[in-house]
């Protein structure tokens, strides 16, 4: 059954870096009854994922950077080792991908493959992420990447095995859901 819904308030709990709204409704259950419920709804705009990967070194680029929320829930240190990725912003998808490859990892690539978009996390966040795949070599390498110097982003560009990519994934080193989500996906396809 698809419940009914009624919005019947909708309030800005912050505007600050993105919104985060509670939102109260009335929600038809299964024996027809109504209830009200409130939920906060983290909404930073949509955005895009890619791995890139090289068949023939059998190697796939990530990055590293500081995420606080990491930080605050736990990690000692903050960093966290990441497939790349943006908001869309103003963007498509595949236009914001293109530019985030450059931007964070220095290589300007042409053909990406969408392969699925997902709700990372629904109870909370609005966000839907979009995910591409990309095969990279040497030669489309145009900068060091580090990300853009006026958004102070301060991104390490690792060049890692595919193997021992999803051993970090085993070992902890990779805890960071879309890249764990991407690697699976090119084991399961067997791309590498």
């Amino acid at each position: 059954m698809i419940p009914s819904i009624k919005i019947k308030k909708t309030e800005v709990l912050s505007d600050n870096w993105y919104t985060l709204r509670k939102i109260t409704f009335d929600i038809e259950q299964k024996d027809g009854s109504w209830i009200t419920q409130s939920r906060e709804a983290y909404d930073r705009g949509n955005g895009a994922v890619i791995l890139l990967y090289n068949i023939a070194n059998k190697t796939v680029i990530l990055t590293e950077q500081f995420r606080m929320p990491t930080y605050h829930n736990g990690n000692p240190t903050g960093m966290l080792i990441e497939a790349c990725a943006g908001l869309l912003d103003e963007d498509n998808a595949e236009d914001c991908i293109k530019r985030e490859t450059e931007e964070e990892t220095g290589f300007r690539i042409t053909e990406v493959k969408k392969i699925y978009e997902a709700y990372m996390s629904p109870g909370s966040v609005t966000e839907i992420l979009y995910f591409f795949v990309a095969e990279y070599d040497k030669s489309q390498q145009v900068s060091e990447g580090g990300g853009v110097e006026g958004e102070h982003e301060n991104i390490e560009v690792l060049e890692l095995s595919f193997e021992k990519a999803l051993n970090m994934i085993t070992t902890g080193e990779i805890k960071d859901a879309k890249t764990i989500m991407l690697l699976q996906y090119i084991r399961l396809k067997n791309i590498l």
